[in-house]
Formats: C-alpha cells, structure tokens, sequence
C-alpha cells in the first residue's frame, strides 16, 4: 500500500472512531509500528491529527466528513440550518440540482419545499429524506456504496450526461492556497463532475472551515459561483477572500453578498 492511501486510510479510521492506536493501524495496513508512525508524524505534520502516547486523535473536533445518522450528534446544527436556507432561497421551480453529500446538503434536502423540482443526488440520507416528496423528481447515479455515499466511474460518467443547472458542493476545509479539501479521494471525482457539469456550482462550509485543510483537494476557490456560509463568518476574514476575489454569500437575518 502506498503512503497516499495509508494516510487515506488512517484519517478514515480517525474520522469513524475519533481516536487510534498504533497497534491497530500496524494490524490493519498491515506494516510496522515504525512505518505507522513515520506516517502519523507527517499527518500530524498537515495538522490533520494529534499524536498522542500510543496513537493518535484528531485535530480538530469538527473533522467528521461522516455524515453520521445521529442528528443530536452532529455539530453546527445552527449554522448548517443558516448556510440551507441560504441555499434553498437559490432555487426556482422546475430547476434540476445536484446535491452533494454531507451534513448541510442534507439539511437542504430536508428545507426543500415540495414542488416540481429534479434533485440528484448520490448520498443516501439525502435519497431517504426527498422520497417523501411527492413533486420532487429524485435521480439517483450509480456506482458502489461508500458509507453513506454512492460512489465510482459508473456514478461519475452517469453525472457528466445530466443538463444541472445548479450543484450543492460539501467541503471538509476551505483555504486560500489549498482550496477546498476533503479526506476521502475516492469522492474527489464525483465532486469534479458535480462541478464541471453544472451551470452554476456553489460550495457550502461553516466559518469554521475556513482556513482548514484535509488530504484532497477537489477544486480552487475561483471555480465556483460563491461559497455560502453562515453568520458567524469573522469580518476579517470574509474580507480576506473578498480581496483575494472570492464571492462569499453570508446567511443573517437576511443574505449578505461580500
């Protein structure tokens, strides 16, 4: 196994059990206690974990780019309301969408008036959530289940024949440099396709996001129409990517264009 996909794997284990230990991930790459750690060192080196006596947890506590089904467990509830709102205020009748997985695309699927409206999606909370409506064409790609994802060549080349006018990205960081990111490789080509078919791509973070990074990126930050975010978004740093020509969108108690 090359070192890309031990680290792949190792951030995979991280984000489903929050903390690992050294003995578990020689067992199950199947290399040394050294080469694990060798590994750990320069994963904590990218500030995506913290070593610890004996293994490692994660940096950051909202590192989960997991969609769990537990709703009460699930950070930033308010703030991924907020960004949903915002997004669904984009939408018109009759639009065909794409809608990534992740928590917040999740929480627009669940804000999404029914109306006649083609949704595609390859998340399956998402799929759940939009077959109780009745107006609401839903459009499922194909490929191999990943956890809560459909996934693959077949869902990807499905993607790239739709006419989808606006798609809903989820992204685990966004940075200036690195642009958005996410732990998982095998969702990057998807995430290109949602992007490069659409007519309008839009990237949906918390201002917690920004200026985080993880393993992959999948796009720079002028690919896309605008990045919406919630309130809690700093001033100062909204006015970081305003200057460096990033559209932010803004949720308060109306949306504020930066």
């Amino acid at each position: 196994m090359n070192p890309l996909r031990r680290y792949e794997k190792i951030m995979e284990t991280l984000l489903a059990a929050r903390e690992v230990t050294v003995a578990e991930l020689s067992e199950q790459l199947e290399v040394t206690g050294k080469t694990v750690r060798e590994d750990l060192a320069k994963l904590e080196e990218k500030g995506l974990l913290q070593r610890i006596h004996g293994g490692a947890v994660l940096a950051q506590a909202n590192q989960l780019g997991i969609l769990s089904p537990k709703r009460e467990e699930a950070p930033n509830a308010a703030e991924r309301q907020e960004i949903a709102a915002l997004a669904v205020s984009l939408i018109e009748r009759g639009d065909v969408i794409a809608l990534d997985g992740g928590r917040t695309t999740l929480e627009i699927a669940r804000q999404l008036p029914d109306q006649p409206l083609t949704v595609v999606t390859n998340d399956l909370f998402i799929i759940a959530e939009l077959a109780r409506k009745e107006a609401v064409r839903l459009v499922v790609p194909g490929g191999y289940q990943m956890r809560n994802m459909l996934i693959g060549a077949e869902a990807e080349a499905y993607i790239r024949k739709l006419n989808i006018s606006k798609a809903f990205l989820s992204a685990t960081g966004v940075h200036p440099a690195s642009g958005f990111t996410i732990y998982a490789g095998e969702s990057a080509e998807i995430k290109r396709a949602w992007l490069e078919t659409a007519k309008t791509a839009y990237v949906l973070a918390d201002h917690e996001k920004f200026g985080q990074g993880a393993l992959f990126t999948f796009a720079k930050l002028d690919e896309v129409e605008a990045i919406l975010t919630d309130s809690g978004m700093p001033h100062e740093t909204a006015e970081q990517y305003r200057l460096a020509g990033i559209r932010l969108m803004i949720r308060g108690n109306g949306s504020i264009e930066l």
